[in-house]
């Protein structure tokens, strides 16, 4: 039975994706350990550091299906890694030409670039779905680009904004992502072969040549020097990782507050019996937000610790290694979620447009006074005017009516502001300042950083 809630049958696909899940599951894992063994001994054989026909049986023979899964437990428990376990099965499957089988390697070398093509994999499920997401942000704030709404600062109104403008600030959030994974790969998808201290010296002058060979088996970047105890390309991953499902933590913070009862601006997509309580039959809780928000939190906890496992000792580490196990699988598993549940969320959700206006409307003008203050400033000085704007959203607070009938009481702004003009001032809709350009700015014409190519396994 599973224990957390990335396995559970109750959670896995509330946190998680069966895409996802399948990229790191422990079949997939085995495979890729084998198919690095396999890349290497046809490397090799190319090169004539282990005889070609052996090379050829290998690839031929090697079959990571065919692992006796209980063994390999019990002797990955006793040894403390899987790779030893893992080539005494393959060398016999391959019978005499098993004994070429793992030429010039370290575990550490099976086990990284394995890793490193599971990532590949993984970053590519990521931008599949950020494209996804920000293909929806597109559509969504092309149409909701002039709905008018309160904008809001340390939870108060603040000035008007519209709907498009909060969806442009987080399609822009998205896109950056977008263009870090682009830019990350190249440092991240790089294998590894390096031998016991990382120096190759178990293949004499054939090393360098090898380990080209194999990369370009594995179709990986050859690194510049060994990444045994240098762990950045791989924590830089997992904290994308964290960048991103922070914005989508930020999405998410949003619509939770905007569909809260008071403000009931927005609400997720219906589906009967979602969010649903076992003993208020009114509320429908905003459960996609909830568990992007859960996701995002320990994503940042597994960040956290890819940072603290780049303090290894010397050139092969002792437990900082070991945590990057936890850490990686469950990081893109966690965001493989948060993703699935953000394109569900923001694909299908509801828009009140009227309930926006209603709450724009609600503090009778006094989210504009700053409209006010700039339209007298020109004629009595920004200070004065400031004044005289403050105390008139005074009496209205304290006594009611609207922010445009309190100040045609003051001589001082009727002198130079008719009641039309105050109107006009004090029209929330009028006051949107560049939003909309930004809104455009943001959909139009834009840079489209990642696409989902084939050539990508």
């Amino acid at each position: 039975m599973a224990s957390t809630v990335l396995d559970s049958v109750l959670f896995r696909d509330a946190f998680g994706t069966p895409s996802m899940r399948g990229v790191f599951e422990d079949a997939a894992l085995l495979s890729r350990y084998t198919e690095v063994e396999v890349a290497l001994a046809r490397a090799q054989g190319r090169l004539g550091v282990i005889p070609a026909a052996a090379a050829k049986d290998i690839a031929a023979r090697c079959d990571a299906s065919r692992l006796d899964l209980e063994r390999m437990k019990l002797e990955t428990e006793t040894v403390g890694y899987p790779i030893l376990p893992l080539v005494r099965q393959l060398a016999a499957q391959c019978g005499e030409s098993g004994k070429f089988l793992h030429w010039g390697a370290t575990t550490q070398d099976i086990m990284d670039s394995a890793v490193v093509l599971q990532v590949r994999d993984a970053l590519t499920l990521v931008e599949r779905d950020l494209d996804a997401i920000r293909a929806i942000l597109v559509r969504q704030a092309k149409r909701y680009r002039d709905t008018p709404m309160a904008g809001r600062t340390h939870l108060q109104q603040a000035l008007p904004v519209t709907f498009g403008y909060k969806l442009a600030i987080w399609l822009a959030m998205l896109d950056r992502h977008a263009e870090r994974l682009e830019q990350l790969r190249p440092r991240v998808l790089v294998g590894q072969f390096a031998g016991a201290a990382g120096t190759l010296a178990s293949l004499g002058e054939r090393g360098m040549e090898v380990q080209k060979a194999l990369m370009d088996e594995l179709r990986l970047a050859q690194p510049v020097a060994t990444w045994h105890a240098a762990r950045d390309g791989l924590a830089e991953a997992v904290n994308f990782l964290g960048l991103v499902t922070g914005s989508l933590g930020k999405i998410a913070y949003d619509v939770m507050l905007m569909a809260s009862t008071e403000i009931g601006e927005v609400a997720e997509p219906f589906v009967q019996g979602r969010g649903a309580s076992s003993t208020m039959p009114q509320k429908r809780n905003p459960i996609s937000s909830e568990l992007i928000l859960a996701a995002a939190k320990a994503v940042r906890q597994h960040a956290g610790l890819m940072l603290d496992a780049m303090v290894q000792d010397f050139e092969r580490a002792t437990g900082p290694w070991h945590a990057e196990w936890i850490a990686i699988p469950e990081a893109f598993i966690l965001t493989g979620g948060a993703l699935h549940q953000a394109k569900f969320m923001l694909d299908g959700l509801i828009v009140d447009e009227a309930r926006m206006r209603r709450n724009l409307d609600m503090t009778n003008g006094l989210i504009v006074s700053e409209a006010v203050m700039m339209g007298l400033a020109p004629h009595l000085g920004r200070n004065e005017a400031h004044d005289i704007v403050y105390d008139a959203c005074r009496v209205v607070a304290e006594k009611g009516g609207s922010l445009a009938e309190a100040l045609a009481k003051v001589p001082e702004v009727t002198k130079h502001l008719d009641r039309k003009a105050l109107e006009k001032l004090t029209d929330p809709a009028n006051y949107l300042g560049a939003a909309r350009e930004m809104v455009d700015r943001v959909i139009g014409d834009r840079p489209h950083y990642s696409h989902l190519r084939s050539d990508r396994k």
